[in-house]
């Protein structure tokens, strides 16, 4: 007998449910619309604006760039462009005409005086003082013949002198014997003549030969060499160079300055220059000369002014640019303040005055009479009306907003930089 298993009871409780904790969602809030607030705050701005339109209708802002007072060296210059030349320089050439056999000294050599540089050939002049001595030993020798036919003629003159004394001769013979006797002492006269001709001939020759050999008539450095070994010189046109010799141990600076500078310069007034590989090394002189005929240029007058610097150190060069300033007036250690910031105007007496504007302590600015000493195109030495570290308007600009209804207040901001 088979046993029926009873049927499951259902239970009719709920299930439990555990809930953790932070398991669950959290609700969202509504978010709250932005746009309102917006909305009233531009509806704000543009209130304001409409009710300060007219406040700011012509108001004007004025802008201030300032610079402080400082205490440096100061300097008023004419400048000009220049060019570096020896101080002495010669060109040493043939005064014969030859074959220039050799040249002794190369460019950049340096050279005493009375130095043997070159030598030209000497056989064909040594050929000419060889002709001329000959021809003069031949001439004394004519004048030894002629000097005998002299004491003969003499001799015979005196003995037919004596026998037209005694009748034994007549007078016609007496006179050609002094005719003959005048004839003999004219050749001698004319052989002595030709002799010194010859021999004046003889020590040109000489001299043409110690032509061959040239030598430098000053001390210092080759500079060019025009002529070379080998060349055929003709010395009859004109003198051929051969090197050109310069003493560079003083350079001279040919200053090119224009005619509206040129009437304050003054002979004896310091002067430098600098180059252009060495923009910040001064070289000094003094200007020596001032040359009275200009250079014209396409309409432009330029006149030359000379000072010397020495060149111990031989790094100037001939020909290099220069950047040259003649000082009319210098100071060291004085108040200086820009010059776009000095106005000149007439003051209450007439006489003209100079004023800066100055910044005050409140922000504001002031003006101020200044005594100005030496002024150049950048700074002005300021002698009195300022101290150390005041501060000057060197320009100012303006900007105005204007209402196109017009009318309205003015004011006026200011702001330094």
């Amino acid at each position: 007998m088979s046993q029926i298993a009873p049927e499951p009871k259902h239970d009719t409780q709920k299930p439990q449910i555990t809930v953790l904790p932070g398991s669950t969602t959290p609700r969202r809030k509504p978010r709250r619309r932005m746009w309102p607030w917006l909305a009233i705050a531009a509806v704000l701005a543009v209130g304001a604006a409409v009710v300060m339109l007219p406040r700011l209708q012509g108001q004007q802002t004025t802008n201030y760039l300032t610079e402080p007072v400082t205490r440096g060296d100061i300097e008023n210059a004419i400048t000009a462009v220049g060019t570096l030349k020896a101080v002495k320089d010669v060109n040493v050439g043939a005064q014969v005409s030859g074959q220039l056999k050799s040249v002794l000294v190369e460019v950049g050599d340096k050279v005493r005086e009375n130095q043997l540089i070159a030598e030209i050939d000497p056989r064909s002049i040594e050929t000419k003082v060889e002709i001329s001595s000959a021809q003069v030993d031949n001439l004394k020798a004519q004048l030894l013949s002629k000097q005998a036919q002299l004491v003969l003629k003499r001799a015979n003159a005196e003995r037919q002198k004596t026998l037209l004394a005694t009748r034994g001769v007549s007078q016609a013979t007496v006179d050609q014997a002094n005719a003959d006797l005048a004839a003999a002492e004219a050749d001698v006269k004319a052989l002595q003549a030709q002799i010194r001709m010859q021999e004046a001939q003889l020590a040109g020759d000489k001299v043409d030969l110690s032509y061959t050999k040239i030598y430098t008539p000053m001390a210092g450095t080759v500079v060019d060499q025009t002529a070379k070994e080998g060349e055929t010189l003709n010395a009859n046109q004109s003198t051929p160079t051969i090197v050109t010799v310069a003493d560079l141990s003083t350079m001279t600076v040919e200053a090119q300055v224009s005619e509206a500078d040129v009437g304050r310069l003054k002979i004896g007034m310091p002067a430098y220059f600098t180059l252009l590989g060495q923009p910040g090394k001064r070289f000094t002189g003094t200007l020596r000369q001032i040359k009275p005929t200009p250079d014209t240029t396409n309409n432009v007058v330029l006149y030359y002014a000379l000072f010397d610097a020495p060149n111990p150190d031989g790094e100037l060069m001939i020909d290099m640019s220069a950047q040259v300033y003649f000082i009319l007036g210098s100071a060291k250690d004085v108040l200086l303040a820009p010059a776009a910031a000095l106005h000149t105007t007439r003051g209450p007496d007439g006489k003209p005055q100079t004023t800066v504007k100055v910044v005050n302590a409140s922000g504001g600015t002031e003006d101020r009479v200044v005594e100005v000493g030496i002024r150049n195109r950048v700074q002005a030495e300021i002698k009195s009306g300022l101290k150390e570290g005041d501060r000057v308007v060197v320009t100012s600009s303006t900007g105005e907003t204007q209402n196109r209804a017009g009318g309205g207040s003015r004011g006026m901001r200011m702001r330094m930089f």
